[in-house]
């Protein structure tokens, strides 16, 4: 009896263990059982029964569905029993693409839902299938045809291979404009990225229908409108439809355009007690009488918004009114300034960037976490980031924070590619044909720096080129880079000289506002001259005869032939005062760039100035001693916009200045050509030795002082699409170089061991027949040496090719001193490919 006593203990202290095991055990619906089930095991599909009641059983068959591994699953009743019969999905062993070649792999298959060792899904298929024609539509390819097939494998899986039918382009056949009268539909077409189809379809893709790139177009065509004045306009309508006649889209778009409207008057509203308005007008970027624009009321809200911001109003809210009299078509702006909610930002998510950096992303921003919200200075980060070029788009939200006045800006970016390797093909009057490689990334490592490194092979010159800029020096909007540079430029016909260059630039750039900048810069370099004296270039024979080349007269192997036909000058002889140059200097110079740009469009300007004034100071060490002060100002305005009509006025000046006992050399001298006055020769225009005998054209000596005036004016060639990218221009330059400050007298010339004394009544740089050849003189005679105007006018070709610039001036020169070199055909031009 003690035994069992004892023994009933035991199991009752076990029992007493493992009930509160029992106890967590999912309990399972009583008489439910499972059919049809092969992978999965009958446990974990009872599992999600608990009772069989109705209700219960169908919320463990939508469980059951939600986790994608069954493609039918029915309920039957056998009287007490619930029997659960299941199909299990069919698992993808892989998914394949075939027939594409326009849209790449990786694209098709981040666009599905069916993914590789997921379930099988004819339904989930079928909506794929649909997805691969909605993205075949939007790369321009709607006529493209998707169809699929399985493949049985063993063991329940299956391959998925979709089969795609490209077919031809489906790109925009028609844009449509209804409601325009004051711009034609050919220059709004032109304001758009979304072109027509036409005969250069095969080159270029900006012809593709994509909806995102249409309402880009749209907001482009509405800021258009806005910046000239039209304050009431709106965009209706847009519609795309594809016509399968035509076989492309027809994008027809609906505006209202309204008057034009001139500003009347300009005021600043401030409801926030001590914020004066009078203390905010000089932030105010328009000003009455202007034609309103948009653009201007824009900056103009940013301005007032930072100026508050420094004066510490940090809720404060700018809103521009304007307060139309459609009657007078004025409109009087005004700029309200109210107290803002007091709404600060909780966090700033960055989304989609998988290269760029994320501070990269928020240094854009002039606010941070932490910060009262201010949606002026969000709009403004958000141009910035897209302005950058590492994005194919940017946009920024707002989601609710963790409290009512807290906020999450959440930015979504989605990279492109910033890096290219170009090879680049070209030819100039002045270099000759000239060959490129470069390498260069925009966005370097996704740190938002830039490199570059090229290498040049040319006719007349040679070289290679480093380049790295830092755009956040500090952390602060100040760039930072420098360069480093080896160039050797070759003896031209414009140049009797080599001049090798080695050195390198420090730079920093400092944007004191939107529109004027400041960069000051280091520049230390190595310049070596030298001069050609060989068979095809017997640029210093007088000097050193060359045996076999240099005609030599009585026998005298000292003396060059006596001949008024045949001897060192005639062949080519470099002058004196360039052969005084000779050897190795080295230029230590600090300087800066000051620079204003108010352009609408820095790759294609229709208006606004860009002005530079460059001052640089050789003599911070080194062998150089002079101040150079250039200046250069571009003007542009549309003479008729409608006609695509721009005028151009370019003004540019300089002034040469040296100081100490330093005296100037040729190659420090402004030496002009084209780039002053077209119709001239590259070194054609100012001072030049014309010494007797010496053939001026590739002697020229440069000149310290220079000035220019262009009038041009630019238009499309009528007829050609815009994607061809020809256009015409014609023009008027004037301009003039003058006051060479070097040497003329050369005494250690005169009296050369090669050609010993110059006797009395005999005279230097010419033959004497039947007697001695002296060579050069001792001196040299300036001529062109004169600030009287030089003009031209002409005509140019200007085509913006897929594969570069090129450019054809043909201008002739009305007027030009006796000793300026002038050429009627100018060509500058380079490829990449």
């Amino acid at each position: 009896m003690h035994f069992e006593r004892g023994h009933l203990l035991r199991w009752l202290l076990a029992f007493l263990l493992v009930a509160p095991l029992f106890a967590s055990v999912p309990a399972f619906a009583a008489g439910v059982e499972v059919e049809g089930n092969q992978r999965v095991d009958s446990e974990t599909i009872e599992s999600y029964f608990t009772s069989a009641d109705p209700a219960a059983v169908n919320q463990g068959v939508k469980a059951l569905y939600a986790t994608g591994q069954f493609s039918d699953i029915k309920v039957i009743r056998e009287g007490g029993q619930v029997i659960i019969r299941v199909s299990e999905n069919i698992l993808i062993n892989q998914v394949a693409f075939e027939g594409n070649s326009k849209v790449k792999t990786d694209q098709l298959a981040d666009e599905i839902q069916s993914k590789s060792h997921g379930p099988f899904s004819t339904t989930i298929v079928d909506a794929d299938v649909e997805r691969l024609k909605d993205l075949y539509r939007r790369a321009g390819e709607a006529a493209a045809n998707v169809t699929y097939r399985v493949v049985n494998l063993p063991n329940g899986r299956v391959d998925v291979v979709f089969h795609i039918d490209e077919g031809p382009k489906t790109g925009v056949k028609s844009i449509v404009f209804v409601g325009n009268h004051v711009y034609s539909s050919g220059k709004l077409r032109d304001l758009m990225q979304t072109t027509e189809m036409d005969w250069l379809s095969f080159f270029k893709n900006s012809d593709v229908y994509d909806p995102d790139k249409l309402a880009s177009d749209l907001d482009l065509i509405r800021r258009f409108y806005l910046k000239n004045g039209y304050a009431d306009f709106r965009v209706t309508g847009s519609d795309a439809r594809y016509d399968p006649q035509l076989k492309g889209y027809v994008i027809t778009i609906t505006l209202e355009e309204g008057p034009q409207y001139t500003v009347a008057s300009v005021n600043i509203e401030s409801h926030i007690a001590g914020v004066d308005s009078a203390v905010l007008r000089p932030a105010l970027r328009v000003s009455p009488g202007q034609i309103y624009n948009g653009d201007l009321v824009q900056k103009t809200t940013e301005s007032i918004t930072l100026e508050l911001g420094r004066r510490g109003y940090v809720f404060s809210q700018v809103h521009p009114r304007g307060d139309r009299n459609p009657a007078t078509r004025t409109v009087n702006i005004v700029f309200v300034v109210d107290e803002g909610p007091r709404v600060y930002i909780e966090r700033i998510d960055i989304r989609g960037n998988t290269r760029t950096r994320d501070y990269v992303i928020r240094r854009e921003f002039d606010i941070g976490e932490g910060d009262p919200y201010n949606k002026v200075l969000i709009d403004r980060a958000e141009r910035r980031l897209n302005n950058l070029g590492f994005f194919k788009k940017v946009t920024i939200t707002n989601e609710p924070g963790s409290a009512p006045d807290r906020v999450v800006v959440v930015v979504t970016v989605e990279d492109q590619p910033t890096g290219s390797f170009s090879v680049s093909g070209g030819y100039s009057t002045a270099d000759g044909f000239i060959g490129e490689v470069a390498v260069q990334e925009t966005n370097f490592m996704g740190r938002g720096q830039f490199a570059r490194l090229s290498v040049m092979l040319g006719q007349y010159a040679e070289g290679v080129t480093f380049s790295f800029t830092e755009p956040y020096f500090l952390d602060r909007r100040l760039a930072a880079g420098f360069d480093l540079f080896a160039k050797n430029s070759l003896v031209s016909d414009y140049a009797f000289y080599n001049d090798f260059m080695v050195g390198g630039t420090l730079r920093f750039g400092l944007p004191v506002t939107d529109e004027i900048s400041f960069s000051p810069r280091y520049s230390i370099y190595s310049s070596t001259v030298s001069i050609p004296n060989t068979a095809d270039n017997p640029y210093n024979d007088c000097l050193y005869p060359i045996p076999g080349i240099t005609p030599l007269a009585n026998g005298n192997p000292a003396y060059p032939v006596a001949s008024s036909l045949s001897n060192c000058l005639t062949n080519g002889e470099a002058s004196i005062a360039l052969k005084q140059t000779q050897g190795t200097t080295v230029t230590s110079m600090p300087g800066y760039v000051l620079s204003y740009n108010s352009l609408d469009n820095n790759k294609n300007p229709t208006d606004g100035f860009h002005a530079e004034l460059h001052q640089d100071l050789a003599g911070a060490g080194g062998d150089e001693h002079y101040v150079r002060t250039t200046g250069d100002l571009h003007y542009y305005h549309e003479l008729y916009s409608d006609l695509d009509i721009v005028g151009i006025v370019h003004l540019q000046g300089g002034i040469l200045n040296s100081y100490g006992d330093n005296q100037l050399r040729i190659i420090d001298n402004f030496n002009m050509g084209p780039s002053l006055v077209r119709g001239f020769a590259p070194f054609g225009l100012g001072p030049r030795d014309i010494s007797p005998g010496v053939i001026a054209a590739g002697n020229p000596l440069g000149g310290t002082k220079y000035w220019g005036a262009s009038l041009e004016s630019d238009f499309p060639i009528w007829g050609l699409p815009k994607e061809v990218g020809l256009r015409g221009g014609v023009f008027a330059d004037a301009g003039a170089l003058w006051g060479y400050e070097g040497a003329t007298n050369f005494p250690q010339y005169q009296s050369s061991s090669a050609y010993g004394t110059i006797p009395a009544g005999e005279s230097c740089g010419q033959a004497v027949v039947g007697g001695t050849f002296f060579g050069q003189c001792g001196s040299i005679t300036v001529g062109g040496d004169t600030p009287e105007v030089r003009a031209s006018v002409g005509v140019s070709l200007i085509w913006a090719s897929p594969l570069g610039p090129i450019r054809f001036d043909f201008a002739k020169a009305i007027l030009k001193n006796p000793w300026d070199q002038t050429q009627i055909f100018n060509f500058t031009g380079g490829t990449t490919f």
